[in-house]
């Protein structure tokens, strides 16, 4: 029997899974904008080490995920994407 998971591959083999996953989504709390920032250049350094980068931006942009950083992008930038 097949073992059946919730997560695509692509997710399991994410450089960002871990302790770190906190820093692509902003916290609770007001974050200034120094901080998000820091915490965003953080996040993509680890998208760019990443081997399933491309997997992770294109299911970002395909659910039209509003929050954190994917694929090495923030919401804005992935909402330049779906424009052009």
């Amino acid at each position: 029997m097949a073992i059946q998971r919730n997560e695509s591959d692509w997710q399991l083999r994410a450089a960002c899974r871990g302790p770190q996953s906190a820093m692509f989504f902003p916290p609770q709390s007001p974050e200034r904008r120094e901080d998000k920032r820091e915490r965003e250049s953080r996040a993509k350094a680890i998208c760019g080490e990443c081997r399933v980068r491309p997997d992770c931006l294109d299911f970002a942009v395909d659910i039209r995920e509003q929050h954190g950083i994917w694929g090495g992008l923030s919401e804005n930038e992935r909402k330049i994407l779906r424009v052009v």
